[in-house]
């Protein structure tokens, strides 16, 4: 997982859109998905077409309340949303995901997310609650990395290259962001698509 950015301009912000408990939140979630590209927040793999996303608020304690808001809004795949919906209070504190050091405090190591220190609880919890450490999907990361380095190998370019070329061409095959730049050396550059 990496840290997920929320943006000062966003449009959510600057259209006050808000969560409808009940309601139609159609635009909120495409503009959730629009900023975290088509990526589940939690478990970094592409949020498709025959996905069922949810809205997820990090803090459920939050939701229908006038606290709610964008900084606790992320777009998942329905599955993490589930699993975590009544474990919150067991895993107090918590690392929240927009944490300005997030990724020096859970850190990447071999396609598994570790806390960088054993006596950071807030990140361990949160390691535990969104069930980071899941073998399953550290499974799945593991292979796609292969795969990419296969690929790339073959392409004879760059992984810089190979990654922007990648994104500008079928962006849906670029996830698991975190692992891609830890273990290639490179930078996922999303504005690519942008101006594709």
């Amino acid at each position: 997982m990496r840290r997920v950015n929320k943006s000062d301009s966003s449009v959510i912000l600057q259209e006050k859109l808000t969560y409808r408990v009940g309601g139609d939140n159609k635009k909120l979630a495409n503009v959730l998905c629009d900023e975290q590209h088509n990526i589940c927040a939690y478990t970094e793999t592409y949020l498709g077409r025959s996905d069922k996303k949810d809205i997820e608020h990090f803090n459920p304690t939050l939701k229908d309340t006038p606290d709610d808001s964008y900084q606790n809004w992320f777009l998942v795949k329905a599955q993490w949303n589930g699993e975590k919906a009544s474990k919150w209070e067991q895993y107090q504190p918590i690392l929240n995901p927009t944490d300005e050091a997030f990724e020096e405090r859970i850190i990447y190591f071999e396609g598994d997310y570790l806390a960088a220190s054993l006596n950071d609880q807030e990140a361990i919890n949160l390691i535990k609650l969104l069930k980071l450490d899941d073998e399953g999907l550290a499974f799945e990361r593991r292979c796609y990395l292969e795969n990419l380095k296969e690929t790339l190998i073959l392409s004879d370019k760059t992984a810089q290259q190979y990654i922007d070329d990648l994104l500008m061409t079928r962006p849906s095959l670029v996830y698991y962001t975190r692992a891609i730049e830890e273990e290639l050396g490179v930078k996922v550059n999303f504005d690519l698509v942008k101006t594709k």
